[in-house]
């Protein structure tokens, strides 16, 4: 049982090493004064002024947290719809149609998705003049199209295993169906609908490929910018932005932690 023990917290070890010593890396060389990521020259700050000097990158930061904050939203908005018609609807007209065309852009390689929304977005521009070139909004519609699908997984999968009985409770108490929607079903499925949100904003931020296809000149995004510029060697900037990200990420988890922990401790 030693033996055991002692194999599982060496393989941990090895494990949490392996995910976490480059991100340990990357932080400790963003405080290096040299401008050589691999060679130590002393402790410095410069980097990060560098970074807040850089317009490049803050535009590019700026683009990205737009387009995922809308893409996010609208992605809710339809995936919810999606999720709930799938959910609540076992036969209609179309369904498989549906289904498929919602699952569709889980299992399609990036590449293909880009490839084809730019082959649309182009024979659309040729045939109504709309959209305009490419540009932040084909971005938009772009990370809109696979986002929905992760949100409407989500939430059809929250209604599918929630009490209808709650529901059945509110219809015979004479709650219309708007008012059952939004005073009843809607906050049962409001952490599935905020799951969904987090996760779109974080691919839409994340998004390379897919953005590559569809975005035009002077709308590039953060990770699009952050590959153009390790494609030539990483930059002690990039390791400082890296850090930054990291350290928002921590302190939104951190929150989050506290957050449900003090919601636990009230709840008993």
């Amino acid at each position: 049982m030693k033996k055991k023990s002692t194999f599982l917290m060496i393989t941990a070890t090895l494990g949490f090493a392996f995910l976490y010593a480059p991100i340990v890396s990357l932080v400790v060389y963003s405080f290096n004064a040299s401008k050589l990521v691999t060679v130590w020259g002393g402790f410095s700050t410069k980097w990060y002024g560098e970074l807040l000097d850089n317009d490049q990158i803050l535009d590019a930061a700026f683009i990205s947290l737009k387009i995922a904050v809308i893409s996010a939203t609208l992605a809710v908005v339809l995936g919810t719809i999606a999720g709930f018609c799938l959910s609540r609807f076992k036969r209609f007209r179309g369904r498989m149609a549906l289904s498929g065309m919602v699952t569709a852009p889980l299992v399609m390689p990036e590449v293909i998705t880009g490839l084809s929304l730019l082959l649309l977005f182009v024979a659309m521009e040729g045939l109504l003049g709309w959209p305009s070139g490419r540009g932040t909004l084909t971005v938009i519609i772009a990370h809109v199209t696979f986002c929905m699908a992760y949100v409407a997984v989500i939430v059809q999968s929250r209604l599918s295993s929630m009490d209808e009985s709650l529901e059945e409770a509110a219809m015979d108490l004479g709650a219309k169906p708007g008012s059952l929607f939004f005073l009843v079903t809607l906050p049962l499925i409001m952490p599935a609908i905020v799951s969904g949100w987090l996760l779109s904003f974080t691919l839409s931020l994340d998004d390379l490929v897919i953005a590559s296809f569809v975005s035009g000149p002077g709308n590039s995004t953060l990770p699009m910018v952050i590959f153009s510029k390790i494609r030539l060697g990483v930059s002690p900037e990039i390791n400082a932005l890296a850090t930054l990200m990291i350290a928002a990420i921590a302190l939104g988890v951190i929150a989050t932690v506290f957050q449900m922990h003090r919601l636990k401790k009230n709840a008993v």
